[in-house]
């Protein structure tokens, strides 16, 4: 630990980089040898604990690539990071933890008041990519389509020359570089949204269609919009991250942020100017990022919801607490090896017992605090994609379903046990949910027909399949109460007997 008197009286800079403690990683490069290759709309702590760390991995032989972080809508990110040079730390959480500072992001602009500077960035020619994380809100869309009723959409149609949204300001640049002849940039989406590319195409364009059908022809032709898959939790930064990394570093870090040593990113390799090598940097180049979403939503995803209703059943708080618990920690690997696994169409070079290995390693992890409650949130949109649709599939091919079952049957006792207790759901459906759930007796076969009258939720044909049916009032009913007792008899019968 450093002195407090001493850390606040410098902050993280450049200069201060030479007497950081030697445990700490910073860059391999010189920073000003870098140039900015990259704008990147969203500067948030996904990106800078994500893409950001990515490209300053590649600096050193590659310095042409760094970044332009852009925020739309605050100014906080650039007044935090500007007087550090950029920089600013990573805390890496794992068995053992680990600090390294990063100095990809090389410009930070806010477009509350820097709208001019940001589309002269995105003019100028040396950037060849540009990288989004807004969230799916941020994209203004009204289910596939982009919402013209917006009101930033509204007021960019307008007056595009002053942009708002990141559709707004994508367009705008492309506009410029299309007037001056000059090569389009690469749209890369970095948000965890399925089909990202695709969907941000199709916006980009309806937009484009709306100020110059001359210049949405010419970004039809010429403009990539590549898909991607992004994966790392990033907890958010509080004070006392703040003070915890000033005191190891020794200067002032106004901004650090934290993520788990786990990182993924998967790129479609389809890029219309010059790119950066990723592959160097760990990233997974592939034309099917689909067969990636699919493996995170029905691996991944799947098993975190199932521990989300059977460890919150269990009254347990954490990923990490509930894979403390031996059942539920072998439930879980089973039903990802021997139920999920076998179903899925994995893309070509991801090895499902490898990927399995790394999700029980990450859901262990004792420094990351996933909460369970948060896991199970918005269940009715969750789990059709999660695990039903993995249901749908395993009865196709003849596999057995019956701890898939018991998954969907833990969500009920879930959503009944909630209701009892008159604690509300976080759902979109959850006035819906609150009376099925009221009105569950805990008979296994009116209280499962009651949760498949949710159309929304359980699709025809599996809705109506018998040996769904069947097998799902079997697991409900073996979970009998939903207390803690009565999950730990149901995961034991389920591993080493029959529910039945």
């Amino acid at each position: 630990m450093v002195d407090a008197n001493a850390q606040n009286s410098r902050r993280l800079s450049k200069q201060a980089l030479a007497g950081l403690p030697v445990s700490v990683t910073r860059p391999n490069y010189r920073l000003d040898h870098t140039r900015i290759g990259i704008v990147h709309i969203g500067a948030g702590a996904f990106h800078r604990a994500h893409q950001a760390v990515y490209i300053d991995d590649l600096l050193a032989t590659h310095p042409d690539w760094a970044i332009c972080g852009v925020s739309l809508h605050s100014t906080d990110v650039r007044d935090a990071l500007r007087p550090q040079d950029g920089l600013y730390t990573v805390l890496l959480l794992g068995e053992q933890t680990q600090l390294r500072v990063i100095g990809s992001m090389r410009e930070l602009l806010s477009a509350r008041d820097e709208s001019a500077a940001i589309l002269a960035r995105l003019a100028d020619p040396a950037v060849r990519l540009v990288t989004l994380t807004v969230t799916e809100k941020g994209y203004c869309l009204a289910g596939q389509d982009l919402d013209v009723a917006h009101p930033d959409i509204v007021h960019d149609l307008a007056l595009p020359d002053t942009p708002r949204s990141a559709i707004g300001y994508i367009v705008a640049g492309l506009r410029q570089r299309h007037m001056l002849g000059l090569a389009p940039y690469t749209v890369l989406s970095c948000d965890n949204l399925a089909d990202n590319g695709h969907r941000l195409r199709r916006a980009v364009l309806q937009y484009a269609q709306r100020v110059d059908e001359t210049l949405a022809a010419w970004i039809d032709a010429q403009v990539s919009f590549p898909c991607s898959m992004v994966d790392s939790i990033t907890p958010a930064t509080d004070d006392a991250l703040r003070e915890c990394i000033s005191s190891e570093l020794g200067c002032k870090d106004a901004w650090p942020i934290q993520r788990e040593t786990y990182t993924q990113w998967v790129i479609e390799d389809r890029f219309c100017n010059e790119r950066p090598p990723f592959e160097l940097a760990g990233v997974t180049m592939s034309h099917d990022i689909a067969g990636y979403d699919r493996a995170k939503l029905r691996l991944l995803n799947g098993a975190h919801s199932t521990l989300a209703y059977l460890g919150s059943l269990m009254n347990l708080e954490t990923v990490a607490e509930a894979m403390r618990e031996p059942l539920l920690a072998v439930f879980v690997e089973r039903l990802m090896r021997r139920a999920i696994a076998p179903v899925i169409a994995l893309p070509e070079g991801l090895q499902a017992s490898a990927y399995i290995d790394a999700i029980l390693v990450r859901f262990r992890n004792p420094a990351i605090r996933h909460r369970l409650a948060q896991i199970a949130w918005d269940g009715s949109q969750k789990l059709p994609v999660r695990l039903l649709s993995t249901i749908a599939d395993a009865l196709s091919a003849n596999q057995p379903i019956d701890s898939l079952c018991l998954s969907i049957a833990a969500w009920m006792q879930f959503v009944r046990r909630q209701a009892h207790h008159g604690v509300a759901l976080v759902d979109p459906l959850h006035e819906v949910l609150a009376g099925v759930g009221r009105a569950c007796t805990g008979d296994a076969a009116n209280d499962v027909d009651a949760f498949l009258q949710l159309d929304t939720v359980f699709i025809a044909p599996l809705s109506r399949d018998a040996r769904f049916i069947h097998a799902l009032q079997i697991a409900y009913a073996a979970l009998a109460d939903g207390s803690p007792a009565a999950i730990s008899h149901a995961l034991t019968t389920a591993m080493y007997g029959d529910l039945r």
